[in-house]
């Protein structure tokens, strides 16, 4: 049986830039809403978001041209240089098409779609800047990437939306547990934009200033962006160049409820994660921490309170939702959540949800760890992803020895 090592870690997001720092900003319960700074909100009634400030691309990657690329494809390539940089991975010893890279996404190049239908609305098609337009095609998130890094393996941007980021370490599973590669890296990116913050508006799911994930008074989300990436190994190709090995990926699960373009369905949930477990060769009681979807709207964390609740009965393991401190970032929010799970089972400790202040009376016995990490020994970690259109995807982390 092939064995998958997490052997980098990449966070670009609005608390903090590579590993220590998003460690240390998950253990402080540190903010990461602003007002938003890359369109302008005036209108909205709500105008925060979790963007990340003062995001220099030319810090981190070292082959592309930032000129040639949108912003959520520079989130990528800059967290899996991060990631690499992490894990000590000279990709130049990687065997010729053996490493690869899997791309999660919500909205592909957000902010180039807006701005090159702004000039199509001024100007018409003529108008539209030849730049922008070679930045647009979502697929280029997974190829910023491997050009950054010059792999030539596999490159694939998948658009499976807020779970996006574990269908792309699942796809990553697969390939190294079928021989296919020897090394991934898997991930997602996403940018804060006008439509998505304006979309989650008419759809009742935003709020204010603060997001409060299983609070009792919780009213929604709020948008966030970044760059998320793991650097994935065969065990034996990472004990071969005696890397430090974080965490194992034990496995992952997935369906599709399709019953509801925006409603989750509490069934399909429960069963995603019995899929998770059965794949991963655990049982609920195996599992030390749960880093929830937690979106902070009534729905989902109602749905997926229920869900945890039917599987693991009335005494689940601890639930945390980093949506609190960094807002929802889309396709990259399970990468976020794995990189919290395996920092989690590294350093010992469970990131804490932030907001929280009042329990809801229809999910007794949930845990939010609320508003303080809290120390812990983590073995086993059950990473929480879904989807509109009920896309679920789980992904089910584990300490090595």
């Amino acid at each position: 049986m092939v064995r998958v090592a997490v052997t980098g870690l990449g966070p670009v997001s609005n608390i903090g830039i590579g590993r220590s720092a998003f460690a240390e900003a998950l253990r402080e319960g540190r903010s990461g809403i602003s007002r938003i700074a890359s369109f302008d909100p005036t209108g909205f009634p709500y105008q925060d978001a979790g963007e990340v400030q003062d995001f220099r691309p030319t810090d981190y990657v070292r082959r592309i041209d930032p000129y040639r690329w949108g912003r959520s494809s520079l989130f990528a390539a800059s967290a899996a240089r991060l990631a690499v940089d992490d894990a000590g991975l000279d990709i130049e010893s990687v065997a010729p098409g053996r490493a690869h890279s899997v791309v999660g996404t919500t909205s592909g190049e957000s902010q180039v779609v807006e701005a090159l239908t702004a000039q199509m609305v001024d100007g018409g098609f003529a108008a539209q800047d030849p730049v922008l337009l070679r930045q647009l095609p979502a697929n280029r998130l997974a190829n910023a990437v491997s050009e950054e890094l010059d792999l030539t393996g596999e490159s694939l941007t998948l658009a499976t939306a807020c779970s996006a980021s574990n269908y792309a370490i699942g796809y990553g599973y697969d390939l190294l547990v079928s021989g296919e590669a020897d090394v991934v890296i898997a991930g997602g990116a996403d940018s804060v934009c006008r439509w998505a913050h304006a979309g989650f508006f008419r759809l009742g799911a935003l709020t204010g200033t603060v997001c409060a994930p299983f609070d009792r008074d919780r009213s929604g989300i709020l948008t966030g962006e970044g760059g998320a990436a793991i650097v994935l190994e065969t065990f034996d190709h990472a004990q071969a160049r005696g890397a430090r090995v974080y965490a194992e990926l034990l496995g992952y699960g997935l369906n599709c409820d399709a019953k509801h373009p925006v409603s989750p369905d509490m069934a399909s949930v429960a069963e995603c994660m019995r899929i998770a477990h059965r794949n991963a060769g655990v049982k609920p009681e195996d599992v030390s921490y749960i880093c929830a979807h937690g979106t902070g709207t009534p729905a989902n964390d109602m749905v997926e309170g229920r869900a945890i609740l039917d599987v693991f009965g009335a005494e689940p393991p601890p639930v945390s939702s980093i949506k609190s401190m960094i807002g929802h970032t889309m396709g990259a929010a399970c990468g976020f959540g794995a990189i919290a799970s395996v920092l989690a089972i590294h350093h010992g400790f469970l990131p804490p949800t932030i907001n929280w202040s009042t329990s809801d009376p229809a999910l007794v016995g949930i845990d939010p760890v609320p508003n303080v990490a809290r120390s812990a020994d983590v073995r086993v970690v059950q990473n929480d992803g879904f989807a509109f259109g009920g896309n679920n995807a789980i992904v089910m982390l584990g300490a090595v020895g």
